[in-house]
């Protein structure tokens, strides 16, 4: 099978979109399998910066499907922004399809987010406020609304009858929102339909054909392992399933169709929101790479928490997500500072640990053990070939691969395509 996972190996914010893009010319199909309008993309090409939020970031080649799959749930509001901005832009979305399994994210969805976020005050999670949560959360308690719904308008006012007024008077009671009526959320999905409607397709039918015949499929992730509802820092977390197990599940086909997966990480780490942090930098090194880096959500605009690179972490989303290859992002970030750290393992407690600890008050006492390497002055965005690299920075890569047991096959030194650099076979 063809199929390769594309997945954030820390905590989101990798740079996935851009590995995505550079990748989406081999393939013929990309679909996103899990999350929502959470998680956001850039991409850029000829100096043209495009932000995706639900549509793959295959969309910007014009023989490349996009699937949005089951697993993703749906903000429909969202996504017609999103497709008339991508029209603004000269890009061509007539290539796109929406599972017709996929959850809707509703307006009452985005409220609770937002109102259970305040309640929980000195408790708050740190989510986006897009509703993500409590949509998985009606999904799961089967009172989700499915795209196919759309096309049955009378099954659908079942459904919503059956629903809203739940939402609404939980809205109503415990926080003293005005709620929504039946006839407003089923006005709100038909005002939607005529769009998703022709857009809706069997995405397991769909991939598992592509990949019959031979076409190579890329799946994208969002978020990042450590962000995983089971295997992440709970309950520091998003709502999905960020890691390639996630696949299966969120596209409708066999765990045997994803042939290889791809880890992207960065060279330093970072994070959004609140949990433990083992390598986090609070001083002017920490400003200095979130500067350097734009380290700013796409989706919200938040600042990230940054940090040193953490292999305790790394060697754990290597074994949970079946990572068997790397793609090393904003190493050019890195570029005049010294030492470059890496953290090998954590101290707690006055022992040792090797291990990525599922107690977050374990987490919370870590300490990293580092290990320094020699800096490189060198500015390496305009680095064409790995041997170009100095040769500090390739000694870095090298250890990286030491320590994580799988090798580099990608390096990228800026935003472009172009500024991406082949140092192994790509296991596709």
């Amino acid at each position: 099978m063809s199929g390769l996972a594309i997945v954030g190996a820390q905590w989101g914010d990798e740079g996935k979109g851009k590995i995505v893009d550079y990748l989406a010319a081999e393939a013929s199909v990309v679909v996103r399998y899990a999350g929502g309008n959470n998680a956001g993309h850039t991409v850029v090409v000829d100096d043209k910066t495009v932000r995706l939020h639900l549509v793959p970031s295959g969309i910007l080649y014009p023989n490349v499907t996009c699937v949005i799959g089951n697993g993703v749930v749906l903000d429909p509001e969202v996504l017609a922004d999103e497709l008339d901005r991508l029209a603004g832009q000269g890009v061509d979305t007539s290539r796109l399809r929406i599972s017709d399994r996929a959850h809707l994210l509703m307006p009452y969805h985005r409220d609770l987010d937002r109102l259970e976020e305040e309640a929980r005050g000195e408790h708050r999670l740190g989510t986006t406020g897009r509703g993500v949560g409590p949509a998985y959360v009606d999904k799961a308690a089967r009172d989700g609304i499915r795209t196919a719904d759309l096309a049955d308008p009378e099954g659908l006012r079942r459904r919503l009858e059956a629903v809203v007024p739940r939402k609404s008077a939980l809205l109503q009671k415990l926080y003293g929102h005005p709620g929504y009526t039946v006839d407003e959320m089923y006005d709100y999905c038909m005002r939607h339909a005529e769009r998703l409607l022709p857009l809706l397709v069997d995405a397991g039918r769909l991939v598992q054909e592509a990949l019959a015949e031979g076409r190579k499929v890329l799946f994208e992730g969002a978020q990042g392992i450590m962000l995983d509802v089971d295997h992440g820092t709970y309950p520091y977390v998003t709502a999905s399933w960020p890691t390639a197990g996630g696949i299966a599940p969120g596209v409708g086909v066999g765990p045997g169709c994803v042939g290889n997966v791809a880890g992207v990480v960065k060279a330093y780490t970072t994070r959004v929101g609140f949990g433990p942090f083992p390598t986090e930098l609070t001083d002017e090194v920490g400003d200095l790479i979130r500067e350097r880096g734009v380290e700013y959500g796409t989706t919200t605009g938040r600042p990230r928490r940054c940090g040193w690179l953490d292999l305790v972490q790394l060697r754990y989303a290597v074994r949970v997500s079946g990572i068997r290859q790397i793609v090393l992002t904003k190493l050019d970030v890195l570029s005049g500072l010294d030492p470059v750290r890496i953290a090998v393992g954590y101290e707690i407690d006055g022992r040792r640990v090797d291990t990525f600890p599922a107690s977050l008050a374990e987490l919370s006492r870590a300490r990293p053990i580092y290990e320094d390497y020699p800096g490189w002055t060198e500015d390496l965005s305009g680095v064409t070939e790995p041997d170009e690299l100095p040769a500090a920075a390739r000694a870095y890569i090298r250890r990286i691969e030491e320590l994580a047991g799988v090798p580099v096959v990608r390096v990228s030194v800026g935003p472009g395509r172009a500024q991406t650099l082949a140092t192994g076979p790509l296991l596709w």
